[in-house]
């Protein structure tokens, strides 16, 4: 069983991000000033693959507000928490690397789109 501990150590996270909120089956971090989050949030491994035998996989998920809604786009999707820590970690790194403007949804959901994810899930219907 995990702890409430954060995985992610504060002083490792990119400038302005912080920890939300860490249980066994969801972890959250947002930006201090921008209104984005990202989310590990351990589901169901119905979409993936049959042959992998996953009772559960993490979807890695990048939420933002837009006007007065909030919308949740799915980043990918990994087979471990480990690989869902550093695909959180990676995230956050490629948002402080990359966006001279961080308001634009559109231009982080383009960078997160590049983000290599380990142990990465395949999806149930590929061919």
């Amino acid at each position: 069983m995990y702890s409430d501990q954060h995985p992610i150590p504060l002083e490792a996270l990119p400038p302005e991000w912080g920890p939300v909120e860490c249980c066994d089956g969801y972890l959250a971090y947002r930006h201090t000033r921008l209104p984005i989050e990202l989310i590990a949030d351990r589901t169901p491994a119905d979409g993936s693959h049959p042959g992998l035998g996953l009772g559960y996989c993490w979807d890695l998920q990048y939420r933002y507000s837009l006007e007065d809604r909030s919308i949740t786009e799915i980043v990918g999707r990994v087979s471990t928490r480990q690989a869902a820590v550093d695909g959180l970690f990676e995230c956050m790194s490629r948002i402080s690397d990359s966006v001279e403007n961080p308001s634009d949804p559109v231009e982080i959901l383009g960078i997160l789109e590049g983000v290599g994810l380990t142990d990465s899930v395949p999806d149930g219907w590929s061919t």
